[in-house]
């Protein structure tokens, strides 16, 4: 957990760990792999198998619906489409029910958990979240931090969460303040 004020640059931070900046300067390595050295070619797909984004705001492709976008994501990584695991993930996350519906017809809590599944379909060995709890109550913020947590243990990812949200601190032993 990285916390902080905003503009502090945990957002920076977590774009670079993501591979979606470069550094001006140094080096980043995931799992012996300097992602800071690969081309873009070589970095999306580097990305798409070993790292799970889930960005501050949602990005879908609004004609698609929930299932595609989160199939989207393995064909992109490996040209497979994993219809079975995102359903999985889909089940895991409560929203079974909404498989064909467009973003667009989600809550802001749905389209979180889509993001999630989205990020986890791969089995990335690093999970990267920005402000995943910023537009939900308490209730619902606590919810995706626990699944976050209990996600990121069940494949075996890495977890980094940016956040000022500070209620997140009463679920993560471990944090850095920015």
């Amino acid at each position: 957990l990285i916390t902080g004020a905003s503009g502090k640059g945990k957002t920076t931070l977590l774009h670079l760990l993501g591979g979606l900046l470069k550094p001006t300067s140094g080096s980043i390595f995931i799992d012996q792999t300097d992602i800071s050295k690969l081309s873009d070619k070589k970095l999306d797909h580097f990305r798409g198998q070993n790292i799970g984004l889930i960005l501050q705001k949602a990005h879908f492709i609004a004609s698609l619906n929930v299932l595609e976008n989160i199939e989207l994501a393995s064909w992109l990584a490996d040209k497979t489409k994993k219809r079975q695991k995102a359903k999985e993930l889909l089940a895991i996350l409560g929203l079974e029910h909404v498989e064909h519906k467009l973003p667009n017809q989600l809550s802001v809590g749905q389209q979180q958990r889509v993001s999630i599944a989205r990020a986890l379909i791969n089995e990335p060995k690093l999970l990267l979240a920005d402000e995943p709890t910023s537009s939900l109550d308490d209730e619902n913020a606590l919810a995706v931090a626990e699944l976050l947590a209990s996600l990121s243990h069940k494949y075996n990812a890495a977890l980094v969460i940016v956040t000022h949200d500070q209620r997140l601190k009463q679920r993560f032993k471990t944090s850095i303040q920015l």
